[in-house]
């Protein structure tokens, strides 16, 4: 059975960087799309980026666009999201989605 797992949140800085990644297990993902999700206190959980299983082709939401960058490698069965620039108000819990599944989340934090 296909298991999430996300790591790499954080407090840091605005202006700052982070890397996300979401290892898979008990299933390849070469066959699915992969997401990262976001949800902040109060609000719904939101779309940020995906990445096709195909050919790698990729969809960045306006405001993080330029800023984040998606990828996946599949001989690890990870995906990871980079993110630089970060703002105060990117404060949420990120979580990835593939094959309907989610893994439970990763806190990042963006204060001074």
């Amino acid at each position: 059975q296909l298991q999430l797992v996300e790591s790499g949140g954080g407090l840091v800085q605005p202006g700052g960087s982070l890397r996300l990644s979401c290892a898979a297990s008990g299933r390849t993902l070469d066959h699915f799309a992969i997401g990262w999700f976001r949800q902040a206190p109060g609000k719904e959980r939101e779309g940020l980026s995906c990445i096709s299983s195909t050919d790698g082709s990729t969809y960045y939401t306006n405001y993080v666009k330029d800023r984040f960058t998606i990828s996946r490698d599949n001989s690890k069965n990870t995906m990871y999201l980079q993110m630089n620039h970060l703002k105060p108000e990117a404060t949420a819990v990120s979580y990835c989605n593939s094959a309907d599944l989610w893994g439970p989340g990763t806190q990042v934090t963006v204060s001074s």
